[in-house]
């Protein structure tokens, strides 16, 4: 009674310290840990109603022991998990269930012991081991799975060696597997055992196919081959053999069809995107696109937010540290819902959409890390859409400019086309021939061709919004300057303009008959140096 008491204590120990470390370290995934406790306490019922001689209801509490650990595994090495390709590990151990049973069965001896070995709880073991070494050797150097090793290593050496030699001193494998397994969820690098990560599937091979349909079959066949013999003694080892077989191969095939599934929703909604996006005309129906296309790649309540950027005063690919990266994670204090950054940037095409801009979405770190290769390819085709709207628009643009330039080549008329920066983009030629110099420099601006003193008002001028009336001098080639008064229109938000455009008079020249004088109440809008000057002075340029 006291030795079932002492494993009451160490095994109910045990799964309460993986309780607590999944509370207090908050991995992303937690069913995994729980399956593990839950095995805990079905080896803890085993070891307990082995110290009080029922060894029947024993085997079954450690046949489910086994089961739980075996699920918890599988759930741990799930697509998106650290490991990232498990196709090639449930094969492997397909084959070594199969071999194991007929190593066990035709090479150990009858009935499938050695002394009073169990052969289920060997092949359980052993397959145990296998997994916890391959998830070891996936993660590197990291405790909480060094511990998960040392706890699968007792439970194996246990159970080879307690049967032939009964004892405390040979049950020490069990007490570790429970201190280890304990101490493995209490540590802080359990959190990377469950950090998703991109599942990256090989191709497929018909080899592996075959090799998993022959690991399949070998139960069967074996149990065939003792029924032909007249007596079937290892009934239970057979059995345990095949049912592990048979849950790897449905574990493989709910993989690959999983998998398929989630290409073809893939496939179907980046080809849904792409046409949305080819039909856009503006940004707003790129954004309309974009955050329909993330509802069908990822669920809603996967998602916290989503922002589609496009412009520089959102994260740009310059945010990112080092070179530009097509996605990268930012630094955030919640560690379940991180935020990912595609960047709607190309290099090709950068001088299209100078201004960057960002695909920023806050989601569950598993379905982005799932879904970010799809992520970058739909911000790629979202910056091409974009691109391609702004390189319409500028030669929607130059095909205006020319058709204004040619409409007022042989004007007097001095019309300016400038944008929000006073950068000219077009100049009718009739304002070089007042300037007295020849083509504008490329980026010049209108403050460069007015006298510095009228700069200020210009600036002010150009900042707000609307139309307005501004006088102001221009600066000759020879220095000398001219009054002018300068209309301007707002039309930043015509999609052909998207600038100011600025008609120009001048002071000097005759007037034509009934045309209008200057408004006293407008005299005070002209430059301070003019009032100041004498009328003798005023007009002398």
């Amino acid at each position: 009674m006291l030795r079932a008491l002492e494993w009451l204590v160490l095994g109910g120990g045990s799964a309460a310290a993986m309780v607590y470390g999944v509370r207090r370290h908050r991995p992303a995934r937690i069913g995994p840990w729980l399956l593990l406790a839950g095995a805990i306490l079905a080896s803890t019922a085993g070891d307990v109603l082995t110290a009080l001689g029922r060894t029947g209801a024993a085997d079954v509490c450690f046949y489910v022991m086994f089961v739980l650990v075996a699920w918890s595994l599988l759930r741990l090495t799930r697509a998106g998990a650290i490991l990232v390709d498990r196709a090639r590990l449930i094969d492997l151990l397909a084959l070594a269930c199969s071999t194991l049973l007929v190593v066990w069965v035709f090479v150990v001896g009858d009935a499938g012991r050695i002394g009073d070995v169990s052969g289920a709880y060997v092949i359980g073991a052993l397959l145990l081991l296998a997994v916890v070494a391959r998830l070891l050797v996936a993660v590197g150097r990291n405790l909480s799975a060094v511990l998960l090793v040392v706890g699968a290593t007792g439970v194996l050496v246990s159970d080879i060696v307690q049967p032939l030699w009964p004892g405390r001193l040979s049950e020490t494998g069990f007490v570790v597997l429970y201190l280890a397994w304990g101490a493995a969820a209490l540590h802080p690098s359990m959190v990377r055992l469950t950090e998703p990560a991109v599942p990256r599937p090989g191709p497929w091979r018909g080899r592996w196919a075959a090799l998993l349909g022959i690991s399949a079959a070998t139960p069967p066949v074996v149990l065939l081959i003792e029924a032909l013999n007249g007596t079937v003694g290892d009934g239970v080892v057979i059995a345990v053999a095949g049912a592990v077989t048979l849950l790897l191969a449905i574990t493989r095939l709910t993989d690959s069809v999983t998998l398929n599934a989630r290409a073809l929703a893939r496939e179907r909604a980046l080809r849904q995107a792409s046409a949305a996006l080819v039909a856009a005309a503006d940004p707003p129906a790129v954004d309309q696109a974009v955050r329909a296309a993330v509802a069908q790649l990822m669920p809603p309540s996967a998602v916290r937010s989503t922002v589609f950027a496009t412009d520089d005063r959102r994260p740009a690919p310059e945010a990112a540290p080092g070179s530009p990266r097509r996605s990268w994670w930012t630094e955030d204090s919640d560690h379940d819902y991180p935020t990912l950054v595609c960047p709607l940037w190309l290099e090709p095409l950068a001088v299209a959409r100078p201004s960057g801009g960002a695909l920023i979405l806050v989601g569950r770190r598993d379905t982005l890390t799932a879904t970010r290769d799809t992520l970058e390819v739909l911000a790629g085709q979202a910056a091409l859409a974009l691109d391609r709207i702004a390189l319409v628009e500028a030669v929607g643009r130059r095909d205006s400019d020319l058709y204004l330039r040619a409409v007022i080549s042989n004007s007097t008329d001095i019309m300016v086309v400038i944008d929000e920066d006073q950068r000219i983009r077009y100049a009718s030629p009739s304002l070089r021939e007042l300037l007295g110099a020849g083509d504008l420099p490329p980026l010049a601006t209108l403050g460069d061709l007015v006298h510095p003193d009228d700069r200020n008002q210009l600036r002010q001028a150009f900042q707000g919004s609307g139309d307005g009336v501004v006088f102001c001098s221009l600066v000759r080639a020879d220095g000398s300057q001219v009054p002018i008064e300068a209309t301007y229109r707002d039309l930043r938000a015509d999609r052909l303009v998207q600038g100011f455009v600025v008609t120009m008079r001048n002071f000097t020249r005759g007037r034509e008959p009934g045309e209008q004088r200057p408004r006293r109440d407008t005299l005070d809008q002209q430059p301070a140096r003019v009032n100041r000057r004498s009328a003798r002075h005023k007009f002398r340029y």
